[in-house]
């Protein structure tokens, strides 16, 4: 208990106080905290206020200031005598009458007080260079003022008092004096790191400070910035010791501090740096001074940074702590990295001379002999760059000076055997490492090896050299032409190494967004086959790895995709997902490509040239051999999928927008890619990649983007949309009249075009199901909708070719354009003006004629208003000149007239002259309350939906409906007390038979629609959290829960589930329910005697036909408010976002039949009825005066 933490509660209300702040000082108000300062300052004090606002000019203790320009040892050294010390009675800013005693401190640097005399810590610092006055204030009392607040001490009498005031301006005269000398003043210059982090028994976060071998507390920024602090802590007497998640302790002989970091990630930094201030307490810098004594040792031999702390005692190098990192990563046996601080016991003095003899610049006229300018090390260069350049430079030696003799083994070994007996160390390192064996047989019986014979002539620097490099792996070459002409052969190796982000390895596909503190940051390794993570770069011990052979897929996700902005995922054929991430664009790069090229063979290296999304291997069949099945290599590609074939050495590439079939087997797990002529089986060998296999393929064979060749397309390069669309109202409607004119349904519209558009391939056009009207609008949606348009950039010249009154030169023109267009809107455009002039040709039956389809289809394809009638002379020339402009054979074309003409002989002798549909229902609905004079009788057909049986109640009744009305078919169940809003688009047929006696259906106005709409579309991410009151209904869920009373649970909806949560803190929930198998109602029974008036009813209906489940349980919420967002929510993730019509009075008009329109734009349609001598006529005035139709606009 001593090590806790205590919180003095003082007998008057006030909030709480921290023991590690004093008593007096507020943690959680920092709007009382400070005193206003009325002490007028000198001029001195103006100009160095100004100082004290900046970010950068903060205070800090002397000590830390002085570091970095004198030695260590003086340091060490040096001691600040304490000047005064002894009780006194410390006043609280906020005025109050009582008194608190301390004992205070005071050095050349610091005011500090503490609750004792024995403490170690402080209550607060105050450096002395941030007082601005001294000043008596009546009996015993003084203040010391300071720059943003005034702390106020009493004395025992007026003569301690007087001593006091005496000392201190004593000490600020002589600090003003210093810190005059230097108003740059900044102690945290080299600070390790800084933010708040939370100490467990306090409200407040503190803010902490990371600097060479010390820890400083303050209280917030302000203070920090003003250098008044709470308290420091010596690190040389520091432990620190990780805790639970996101906790740690820093402990020390006197007390423990234990602090809370806001995430996983931030408590790793954390640890690190304060181990790394631990180790610069307990450093040693006898050795270092030693090894800089060379001046080229001063500087890293990679990057030139100052100060090298870091050194590889088997390459005789001496680097930044920066570069240390990196060698690390190259592994003992390339790099052995020491401490020239904290391991003394390797530096012995033969080692610490070899240093000296060899010296970086030495050195480097080996390592670093053919460094290319572009490729140099700079002190800015980043992780990546030192990695790829320090690998490069001791693992392949890429940059070193070959030896006259590299490439003969006999010779090397021989000129190491007389060198060894010489001083030159630098040649022995040249020797070595361009391939001499260090264990080489010499051929002296009795000196056996290299070693033996330096020892035999008294070489002791060249016995330590060849002692540390006995097992070091030389960088590998293999050169068989001459030195000048080739240097340098890379290793068939992959190496790589750096901190990457990673989840938990997983069972089971990632379905949901991963935050940043789900993620752990980890020291990866990837080095001869292995990959490796550890806990920092510092540890020996891996925490975990795989082995490249046992990677089967390799996948990379989209950009932010994760709370890390880029991620990727490794699937192992142990049926294991690995999910890694980073911010560096880059680094991601690197590593993408090294784990690609360590686990495809060299046979498909080609597919790595790809900017793959996902790449591995699977097994697949073919039609002509379904019996067996081959290995082969995938790479997926945007809507390509390249296959490179094991067996044979063939590369395939398959176009998956162009597929004509794409489905999945799901009982033997086997992905079916069907193309012309061709039918691909891909097959799941595990199930876990497969599922991510079939998923991306699936993806990518929709449609990839807005414009036309971004669509999914037929052999024929038409979007399948389009074909779709045409191919049925080829067969369904070029009878109907006015096909092209009439308006459809809006909302049925709209939801068909985005059906379309997710995966054309997978939607069939049913008659019956679809509406002739609906689908020839959503083909003209489609047009006008597509992105750059059918006729691209350039549109203008089409619309410019009306201006040529010669026909033939007008056709030339059009000939000319066409052939300019890219090859799928070639295709479009000619399969598009094929349809248009067969619907012309039974103009008779449908009535639309040549100019009618110009006037409609014009302005919808070139994309205008539809006031100029530039756009529909052009398509009227296109189906008018069909066969000339798009050369077509006319006997085709005939063939293709005559088989329309038969399929519509033939469907007017099967299609029976039929009434009314038989399938029709009629029911009982109530208008706003269930009552006698509310009842209507309603035939509702299979297909009328909630939004159209609820306009079919307000026409009978003749209700008109404004803008903010929202009207809607509730689902009423008098019984339960409950109800339920039908969302527009839900049919009502399925409804009104699964209604019990006790249910009806309700059209009245749904007031809590609106603040629904306006807080789903503050969201920016459809999900949901918190608590609420929960009940099941008796022996249904096994929660062990008491059936007769309301529970707390935490809940967490999301797009794909429910998820039940014994308590916020929990890791795993109690139950998951898939929200699509959910019915959430509004209202909880009275009976059950619920703790709130605002509760959901919630019905869970299994989808598996063999075992129906059904389960039903409560939700009771604090506020209506609360109710209303969780079941926005609900039904905003059940309906994908559409939970109102966007233009619902327009829906209202078009659900039901509408009248022809006279005119499109501002261009009048020539009549579909009439007499002949009337069509004869309009017609004849239309091409005398195209402009006349519409003069009187």
């Amino acid at each position: 208990m001593a090590n806790k933490m205590s919180l003095l509660v003082p007998k008057t209300t006030k909030p709480r106080y921290s023991s590690l702040c004093s008593d007096d000082e507020l943690l959680d108000d920092e709007t009382h905290c400070y005193q206003s300062v009325s002490v007028q300052r000198g001029s001195w004090c103006d100009d160095f206020g100004s100082i004290s606002g900046s970010q950068n000019s903060i205070y800090l203790p002397y000590t830390g200031h002085v570091s970095a320009s004198l030695p260590r040892e003086e340091l060490d050294s040096t001691s600040v005598p304490v000047i005064k010390m002894g009780w006194l009675d410390k006043n609280p800013p906020q005025g109050s009458l009582i008194y608190q005693r301390r004992w205070v401190k005071l050095d050349a640097e610091y005011l500090r007080y503490f609750d004792t005399e024995k403490d170690v810590y402080s209550k607060r610092i105050i450096p002395t260079v941030s007082i601005t006055g001294v000043v008596n204030v009546g009996d015993q009392k003084f203040e010391v003022v300071t720059h943003n607040r005034t702390f106020l001490f009493r004395a025992e009498s007026d003569l301690d008092r007087n001593e006091w005031v005496a000392v201190l301006k004593s000490c600020v005269g002589v600090s003003r004096a210093r810190t005059s000398l230097d108003l740059t003043f900044n102690p945290c210059v080299n600070y390790e790191m800084k933010g708040y982090l939370e100490m467990r028994g306090l409200r407040s976060k503190l803010y902490t400070v990371v600097c060479a071998d010390k820890v400083y507390l303050y209280k917030n920024t302000e203070d920090y910035r003003l250098g008044i602090g709470i308290t420091s802590i010596d690190m040389n007497v520091g432990n620190v010791k990780e805790m639970d998640r996101r906790g740690f302790d820093l402990t020390t002989p006197y007390r423990i501090f234990s602090f809370v970091a806001d995430t996983d990630q931030l408590k790793d930094q954390w640890v690190e740096a304060m181990r790394d201030s631990i180790k610069e307490a307990l450093s040693n810098y006898e050795v270092a001074e030693r090894i800089w004594a060379e001046p080229s040792n001063q500087m890293c031999a990679d990057c030139s940074a100052a100060k090298p702390e870091w050194a590889a005692i088997n390459l005789a190098v001496v680097f930044c702590k920066r570069c240390a990192g990196e060698h690390r990563g190259l592994g003992p046996s390339v790099s052995k990295v020491r401490s020239l601080k904290m391991d003394k016991k390797v530096w012995t003095e033969d080692l610490i001379q070899l240093f000296l003899a060899v010296g970086n610049e030495r050195a480097n006229q080996f390592w670093a002999a053919n460094v290319p300018p572009s490729e140099e090390l700079t002190l800015n260069s980043s992780s990546d760059e030192r990695r790829r350049f320090i690998t490069a430079k001791y693992r392949e030696g890429k940059y070193r000076r070959y030896h006259t003799l590299f490439g003969n083994q006999r010779e090397l070994n021989n000129a190491l055997c007389i060198n060894v007996q010489s001083s030159d160390v630098c040649e022995t390192l040249a020797l070595v490492f361009c391939g001499a064996d260090v264990s080489c047989d010499t051929g002296d019986p009795e000196l056996t090896s290299p070693i033996a014979l330096a020892q035999h002539h008294s070489q002791t620097l060249q016995v330590e050299f060849l002692t540390q490099n006995r097992h070091t792996e030389i960088p590998r070459s293999e050169v068989k032409v001459p030195i000048d002409t080739v240097h340098y052969m890379a290793p068939p190796s992959i190496t790589h190494n750096g901190f990457l982000f990673k989840t938990g390895s997983m069972a089971r596909p990632i379905t949901e967004k991963k935050g940043k503190e789900e993620f752990s940051r980890r020291w990866c390794v990837l080095n001869d086959g292995n990959f490796s993570y550890y806990e920092s770069d510092k540890n020996a011990t891996p925490n975990g790895g795989l082995k490249m052979k046992e990677i089967v897929c390799l996948a990379v996700n989209p950009p932010e995709t994760h709370g890390y902005d880029h991620t990727f995922e490794l699937y192992s054929d142990s049926e294991r997902l690995y999910l890694f991430g980073t911010d560096n664009p880059d680094a991601m790069r690197e590593w993408v490509k090294s784990i690609a090229k360590s686990f495809i063979p060299s046979g498909a290296e080609h597919l790595l040239l790809k900017d793959f999304e996902r790449i591995g291997r699977l097994r697949y069949k073919d039609r002509l051999n379904r019996e067996m099945s081959r290995l082969g290599w995938f790479c997926l590609v945007g809507s390509g999928l390249h296959i490179r074939l094991e067996e044979d050495n063939s590369d395939e590439t398959i176009d998956l927008q162009k597929l004509q079939e794409l489905s999945i087997q799901p009982e033997n797990e086997v992905l079916v890619l069907v193309e012309r002529g061709r039918t691909l089986y891909i097959e799941g060998e595990r199930k876990l990649d497969f599922q991510g296999w079939a998923a991306a393929i699936q993806r990518n064979a929709g449609s990839s983007g807005d414009t036309l060749s971004q669509q999914q397309l037929m052999d024929s390069d038409i979007p399948v949309i389009v074909d779709r669309c045409i191919q049925f109202i080829t067969q369904y409607g070029l009878t109907s009249e006015g096909i092209y004119r009439k308006s459809g349904v809006n909302s049925k519209i709209a939801a068909l075009l985005e059906e379309l558009r997710r995966d054309a391939r997978c939607v069939w056009l049913k008659e019956g199901e679809h509406q002739v009207d609906d689908v020839s609008n959503v083909l003209k949606r489609f047009f006008r909708d597509i992105a750059e348009g059918l006729f691209g950039a350039e549109a203008h010249a089409w619309l410019s070719a009306t201006g040529v009154s010669d026909e033939s030169s007008r056709i030339c023109q059009y000939r000319l354009l066409f052939s300019d267009l890219p090859r799928v809107n070639q295709a479009t455009l000619r399969a598009l003006v094929n349809h248009l002039y067969c619907v012309q040709r039974f103009a008779d039956l449908n009535q639309m004629n040549l100019h009618n389809l110009a006037i409609v289809f014009g302005p919808t394809l070139f994309q205008t208003d539809g006031k100029d009638y530039s756009a529909g002379r052009v398509i009227e020339d296109l189906i008018q000149h069909y066969v000339t402009i798009f050369h077509v054979n006319e006997q085709q074309l005939k063939k293709q007239l005559d088989e329309i003409t038969y399929i519509i002989k033939l469907r007017d002798n099967l299609t029976p002259k039929a009434g009314t549909g038989s399938g029709d229902f009629i029911c009982t609905v109530y208008l706003e309350e269930k009552k006698e004079t509310a009842e209507q009788h309603v035939k509702i057909p299979a297909a009328m939906t909630s939004a159209e049986l609820t306009f079919e109640i307000l026409d009978r009744r003749k209700l008109s409906v404004r803008e903010k009305d929202y009207w809607c078919c509730f689902e009423v169940n008098e019984k339960e007390e409950t109800e339920r809003p039908l969302h527009y688009q839900e049919r009502v047929l399925p409804i009104f038979h699964s209604l019990g006696t006790d249910s009806h259906l309700l059209v009245k106005k749904h007031f809590s629609m609106e603040a629904m709409l306006v807080y789903l579309a503050s969201k920016v991410e459809v999900s949901k959290h918190g608590m609420m009151k929960f009940r099941e209904e008796r022996s249904l869920l096994g929660l062990g829960l008491s059936s007769g009373s309301f529970n707390d649970r935490y809940f967490i909806l999301t797009s794909t589930s429910l998820r039940l949560y014994k308590e916020v803190r929990s890791n795993r929930p109690e139950r998951e329910w898939p929200v699509k198998c959910l019915k959430v109602y509004l209202g909880i029974k009275k009976k059950l005697r619920p703790p709130t008036c605002w509760g959901l009813t919630v019905v869970y209906e299994s989808e598996k036909q063999e075992k129906q489940e059904r389960q039903q349980w409560y939700l009771c919420c604090d506020t209506q408010t609360d109710m209303r967002e969780w079941f926005a929510t609900f039904m905003s993730i059940q309906n994908g976002g559409r939970v109102w019509p966007a233009e619902w009075l327009k829906s209202r008009s078009t659900s039901r039949s509408a009248p022809l329109d006279a005119r499109f734009g501002n261009v009048s349609l020539i009549p579909l009825r009439g007499s002949e001598n009337e069509m004869r006529n309009s017609v004849a005035a239309f091409t005398a005066d195209p402009l006349a139709l519409f003069r009187n606009v």
